[in-house]
C-alpha cells in the first residue's frame, strides 16, 4: 500500500541528477517497494504556494488553510521546540567558579521564543543545507541592552559570517525585522544571548518569531496554518492573521467571530471572556479650545475594548461634554481669533499670551517649553509597543489631560507606554560662541511622577530617532514629583522618548491598568525652529547696534549695555550667558585658562614650597592615557565582571583625552573626557577579550591641582589613604557635568599622585581601601596613584659628595643620593670628578724636616739667651763684691754694659779645661748664708798660672 511508504530523493552525483526512491514507514517493511525512478535535477524549485508532488514529480498548489514558501521553511509556532532546532546553556568558569547553565535555554511560548535572561550564554541553533544560494529572515523584540544578542551563521568549514554584522540592533518601539543571504550548502543559524545585568533587575529576554529560511531544492509538503490565522485559497504563500474579536483553529481557510461577551485579540487562536468594566478602562481627555476659549471635558474607553458594561458591577462611561476654561498656550505661542495656539513670529518672545518684540540689545531664548497640555504637540507622538503585536487601535499611550499628559490603561501590564519627542536639531544663539567647548549645546529638563501598586518603570531615552534611543535613566516604583535634566552634547540626538512599563513580566494580563506615570512639563532649550518665551541681553556690533554678537574669548559683556570688557587673567567664560564680571571664573589653584577661555588647563607641572623647601613636579609621563579596573565582583549567577576607568591626567589643549565605550549594541555610544568608568565583562563572545556597557564620565572639567584635601566643596579625605613619608601628596581634582537621579549635581572625582620610588610597574592605581569601587556614594570618587613619577624633580639638595684618599698623588671626588631617594628626572648626578693630590708621606717627611730644623734652632736660641743670663748674673755678683765693707749700701753702677775687655776675661771662666761634671758643678749656685749666690772669681795670676 501506497500508505507504508514515502519517496525521497538521493543525494546529487556530479552531473547534478538523483533518483527517487521508495523508503518504508516502518523499518521491517522491504518488500513490495516501488522502483527508483530517475528524479528531477537538483536545481529544480517549485514557486511559493506549492509543494512538489513526490508521485507525480510535479509542483502542486497548496490546498486552502496551508502555504508553502515554495523553496524554503518557515517556523511560526512555538508551542514547543520544532524539529531541527537545538538549544543549550553554556556553562562558565571563571577561575575557582564554575556556574551549571544546562537549564538556561531558549523557551518556547506559543507565538515565539524566549532566551534566557540570567548571565549564562544561551544558544539556538538550526543546521539546513541549501541546493542553491537563499536567505533567512526573522522577526525579533530585542529591548534590553544589559542582555548581548548576536546573530551568526557557519558554513560547513565552520567558517562564520561578517562578523561586524553580527551585532543586533535595540529594538525600542516594536518587531524588528532581520534577513541575511545564505550561500549555498550547508548552513548553521545562530542566535547566542548573554544577559549580563549587574543590578537588582534581571535583564529583559530576547524574543524570536517568524522565522523563514529559502533556498532549500523543494518542499513536499504544505504547512497548516497555525491557530489564529489562516489562508482563504489554493496556492497561499503566508497565512493571514485573524482580526481582533475573532479566532481560528489550526488549518483554517477563514476565522470565526467570537460571540459577544468574549473577546479576543489580533491572531488569536481561542476568544476570552470579557471582564467587567472598571475606572482603569476608561481615560479622559480635553477637545481643542473652542472660540469661547472652553475646552470640553471627554471619557473614552481605552482601545481596543475588552470589558463587558452588562455584567454585574461593571462601570458605566462617565458622561462626556463638561465645559471646563482652556489652559493657556504654552510659553512663545499666542492665542489666536481661533482660539489655537500659534507660535511667536522670529524675534518676539511671549509667556503665552501675546507676543512681543525683544528689545533692543537683547536676543530671543529659543527652545520648547510645554507645561499646559490641552493638545498634544505636534512634535510629540503617543504609541504603544506590546511584546506580543502591534495594531494602529492601541496608538494611545499618552493622553493630555489640562495640566499634565499622562499614560493611558493598557490592555497588557507588559505594554510599554511610549511618548516620543523630536526636534530638527539644535543651534546656539549670537551672544554664545560655538567654539566655547563649556557652552552648553541644549538641555532638556521634564517634571514628573509615577504612581504605581507593582514594578512599574519609567524609562528616559534619547538618541537619534525613535528605534535607536538608548536609555539616559529610570526609575521604579512610586515616584513624587520632581525634575530631571539631561546635558545634549551632540547634535546627532534630536529624538527623546519617556516609556512606561506597568510591570517587567510577559502576560497577558491587566491587573494594574491603574498605575501610571505623568508629566507636568518639558523644557528644551536652544531648539532649531524653537520659539522665544524670554529675551536675554546681547553684545552689539559697532555698525549696527540690532544685532548681537558673541564677545571675543576672554571677555563679559557689561550690564545693561552690551559692551564687551576683558576678564582678568586666568580665568574662563562661564558656559552660560557671559553677563556681568561674576560671568568671569577664576581657574583653579595651578592651573591656567586655554587660548579660547573655556576650560582651565594643566601642563602637567607644579611647583610649590614645602618645609622651606621649594619642590618641582613633571607628571608629563603620567599624563597619557592610563586605564585600571577595581577588584572583580560577581553576580548571584557567578558571572565576573569589573570596573573599568580610563583616566588622562593632564596635558595641553591637544591633548588625548580618556574614552570608555559601550560595546554591547550597535550604537557604539562613547563617553569622553579626564576620567570615565565602564562595566567590563570578560567574554569569549564573538572573539572579543571583554564586553564593555555602561559608560559615564566622572570628571571631564579639571577643577584645580592642590596638595589640600579639599577644594570647591570636594573632599580628598587623608583617611581614606593614611600618610607614609614627610612628601605631600598632589591631588587632582575633576568634576562632571553629567546629573543623574543618584548624583543631582554631579559626579566628581580625585586622584592623590604619591610618591613611592618603590614601585616598578607603571601603573599602581588603587581605591580607598573601605570603597574598593573607587566610590562610597556613587557620586564621589577617590584614587591613590603611586608611581615614581610622581615624586619631585631631583634638585642639588638631593645628593651628596664622596672624596676618596689620595693615593699616589690623584684623588677622585664622587657623587650619590641620598638615601631613601625621593625625586625623579630634575638634575643629574655631576661625574666623577679626579684632582691631584700629596701624600701623607711627603707631608711626614716634610713635617719631620721641619721640626728638627725648629729644634735646633730653638736650643740654639735657648743657649743663647742663658749664656748671656749667666753673664749678667756675674756681673751682678761683681758688683756686690765691690761694694766691699759698706753694709746696706750698693754701689752704684757705671754701667750695666760689658765694656770693651771684659768678654775675653769673663770667658776664661768657662774655657778652663776641666770634665764635663766638673764644669756643670761649677756652673751650679751656691747660695751663701747670707742669701746672696757665691760666685768664684779668679785673679789674674791665677789665670796665667792656670794658662801657663
Amino acid at each position: 500500500m501506497s500508505s507504508d511508504y514515502h519517496f525521497e530523493y538521493t543525494d546529487c552525483d556530479v552531473l547534478g541528477s538523483r533518483w527517487r526512491v521508495a523508503i518504508p514507514n516502518k523499518p521491517e517493511t522491504c518488500t513490495g517497494l516501488p522502483d527508483p525512478v530517475k528524479g528531477t535535477q537538483c536545481t529544480f524549485t517549485c514557486n511559493e504556494g506549492e509543494f512538489l508532488d513526490m508521485r507525480t514529480q510535479e509542483c502542486q498548489k497548496c490546498a486552502a488553510g496551508t502555504y508553502s514558501l515554495g523553496t524554503g521553511v518557515a517556523f511560526d509556532e512555538w508551542d514547543s521546540l520544532p524539529t531541527g532546532f537545538v538549544t543549550h546553556g553554556i556553562n562558565m568558569n571563571f577561575g575557582d567558579t564554575y556556574t551549571n547553565c544546562s537549564n538556561s535555554t531558549w523557551i518556547p511560548k506559543g507565538d515565539y521564543i524566549a532566551s534566557n535572561t540570567d548571565e549564562c550564554t544561551s544558544t539556538l541553533s538550526y543546521a539546513v543545507s541549501l541546493k542553491k544560494p537563499g536567505s533567512v529572515s526573522f522577526q525579533y523584540i530585542y529591548p534590553d541592552n544589559h542582555m548581548f544578542f548576536e546573530f551568526y551563521v557557519q558554513n560547513d568549514q565552520c567558517q562564520s559570517t561578517d562578523s561586524q554584522n553580527r551585532w543586533m540592533r535595540i529594538s525600542e518601539s516594536d518587531w524588528d525585522y532581520h534577513y541575511v543571504p545564505l550561500s549555498s550548502g550547508n548552513n548553521v543559524l545562530y542566535w547566542r544571548t548573554t544577559g549580563f545585568s549587574l543590578s537588582a533587575n534581571t535583564a529583559k529576554p530576547v524574543l524570536l518569531k517568524n522565522i523563514a529560511i529559502s533556498g532549500v531544492s523543494y518542499t513536499s509538503e504544505c504547512f497548516h496554518c497555525k491557530p489564529g490565522t489562516y489562508s482563504d485559497k489554493p496556492g497561499a504563500a503566508r497565512c493571514v492573521p485573524c482580526a481582533a474579536n475573532s479566532y481560528s483553529n489550526k488549518g483554517a481557510t477563514a476565522c470565526q467571530t467570537c460571540d459577544m461577551d468574549k473577546y479576543s485579540g489580533i491572531g488569536s487562536g481561542a476568544c476570552t471572556q470579557r471582564p467587567a468594566c472598571k475606572t482603569s478602562d476608561y481615560f479622559y481627555t480635553h477637545t481643542p479650545c473652542d472660540s469661547s476659549a472652553q475646552t470640553q471635558l471627554m471619557y473614552k474607553w481605552t482601545e481596543p475594548k475588552i470589558c463587558s458594561e452588562s455584567l454585574e458591577g461593571a462601570v458605566k462611561l462617565p458622561a462626556s461634554g463638561e465645559m471646563m476654561s482652556c489652559p493657556p498656550c504654552n510659553p512663545g505661542f499666542f492665542s489666536s481669533n481661533s482660539s489655537s495656539c500659534e507660535p511667536c513670529p522670529r524675534g518676539f518672545y511671549s509667556n503665552g499670551t501675546e507676543c512681543s518684540e525683544c528689545p533692543a540689545g537683547t536676543e530671543p531664548v529659543v527652545g520648547f517649553e510645554y507645561k499646559w497640555w490641552n493638545k498634544m504637540p505636534s512634535n510629540m507622538r503617543s504609541s504603544v509597543l506590546s511584546s506580543e503585536y502591534s495594531s494602529t487601535d492601541r496608538s494611545t499611550g499618552w493622553e493630555v489631560a489640562g495640566e499634565y499628559i499622562y499614560t493611558t490603561p493598557s490592555d497588557q501590564d507588559s505594554d510599554y507606554m511610549m511618548l516620543t519627542l523630536t526636534v530638527p536639531g539644535y543651534s546656539l544663539p549670537h551672544s554664545l560662541r560655538e567654539d566655547n567647548e563649556r557652552v552648553e549645546l541644549s538641555r532638556i529638563t521634564f517634571v514628573f511622577e509615577t504612581k504605581c501598586t507593582a514594578d512599574c518603570k519609567l524609562y528616559f531615552m534619547a538618541g537619534q530617532n525613535e528605534r535607536n534611543n538608548m536609555v539616559v535613566e529610570s526609575w521604579s516604583g512610586t515616584i513624587g514629583k520632581q525634575s530631571y535634566s539631561y546635558l545634549i552634547k551632540t547634535n546627532s540626538t534630536v529624538s527623546f522618548s519617556w516609556g512606561f512599563q506597568r510591570t517587567g513580566a510577559f502576560d497577558m494580563k491587566n491587573e494594574y491598568s491603574s498605575d501610571l506615570a505623568k508629566i507636568y512639563s518639558v523644557h528644551l532649550t536652544n531648539v532649531i525652529g524653537g520659539v522665544a518665551s524670554e529675551c536675554r541681553q546681547c553684545a552689539l556690533t559697532g555698525t549696527d547696534s540690532d544685532s548681537c554678537v558673541s564677545c571675543a574669548p576672554g571677555h563679559y559683556m557689561v550690564y545693561g549695555t552690551g559692551v564687551c570688557r576683558h576678564c582678568p587673567p586666568n580665568t574662563i567664560i562661564r558656559p552660560e550667558q557671559p553677563v556681568g564680571k561674576e560671568a568671569c571664573i577664576p581657574c583653579g589653584p595651578n592651573t591656567y585658562s586655554n587660548k579660547g577661555r573655556s576650560a582651565c588647563m594643566s601642563d602637567c607641572t607644579l611647583a610649590l614650597d614645602h618645609k622651606g623647601e621649594s619642590l618641582y613636579y613633571d607628571f608629563s609621563s603620567m599624563g597619557n592615557i592610563t586605564g585600571f579596573q577595581s577588584s572583580p565582583r560577581f553576580t548571584s549567577k557567578g558571572l565576573q565582571y569589573f570596573h573599568h576607568f580610563s583616566v588622562a591626567l593632564c596635558g595641553a589643549e591637544s591633548r588625548a583625552v580618556a574614552s570608555c565605550v559601550e560595546n554591547v549594541t550597535e550604537s557604539k555610544r562613547e563617553v569622553k573626557g579626564y576620567i570615565c568608568q565602564s562595566t567590563v565583562v570578560p567574554s569569549e563572545i564573538r572573539g572579543q577579550s571583554v564586553v564593555s556597557s555602561q559608560p559615564f564620565s566622572i570628571g571631564d572639567t579639571l577643577i584645580g591641582v592642590t596638595t589640600e584635601s579639599k577644594l570647591d566643596d570636594i573632599s580628598s579625605f587623608v583617611d581614606n589613604f593614611p600618610v607614609e613619608s614627610d612628601l605631600p601628596d598632589v591631588i587632582f581634582y575633576y568634576r562632571s557635568r553629567e546629573t543623574t537621579q543618584a548624583c543631582k549635581n554631579g559626579r566628581s572625582s580625585s586622584i592623590r599622585l604619591r610618591c613611592d620610588p618603590s614601585v616598578t610597574v607603571k601603573n599602581y592605581i588603587s581605591p580607598p581601601s573601605n570603597c574598593s569601587e573607587g566610590t562610597c556614594d556613587g557620586c564621589s570618587f577617590h584614587f591613590l596613584w603611586r608611581s615614581q613619577q610622581a615624586c619631585p624633580l631631583c634638585s642639588e639638595s638631593n645628593y651628596k659628595e664622596i672624596v676618596s684618599a689620595c693615593i699616589q698623588g690623584i684623588q677622585r671626588t664622587t657623587y650619590v643620593w641620598q638615601q631613601p631617594l625621593r625625586c625623579t628626572g630634575g638634575v643629574s648626578l655631576p661625574p666623577l670628578k679626579i684632582s691631584t693630590c700629596v701624600t701623607l708621606d711627603f707631608w711626614l717627611k716634610f713635617g719631620v724636616s721641619i721640626g728638627t730644623v725648629a729644634a735646633v734652632l730653638l736650643i740654639t736660641i735657648s743657649c743663647y739667651f742663658w749664656k748671656r743670663t749667666r753673664k749678667l748674673q756675674y756681673k751682678y755678683s761683681k758688683l756686690m763684691m765691690t761694694a766691699g765693707d759698706k753694709e746696706c749700701e750698693l754701689p752704684a753702677a757705671d754701667s750695666c754694659a760689658i765694656m770693651e775687655g771684659e768678654d775675653a776675661e769673663d770667658d776664661l771662666i768657662y774655657l778652663s779645661k776641666k770634665p764635663f761634671f766638673r764644669k756643670i758643678k761649677s756652673f751650679s749656685r751656691e747660695r751663701t748664708s747670707d742669701g746672696f749666690d757665691s760666685v768664684p772669681l779668679k785673679s789674674s795670676a791665677a789665670q796665667e798660672i792656670e794658662m801657663s
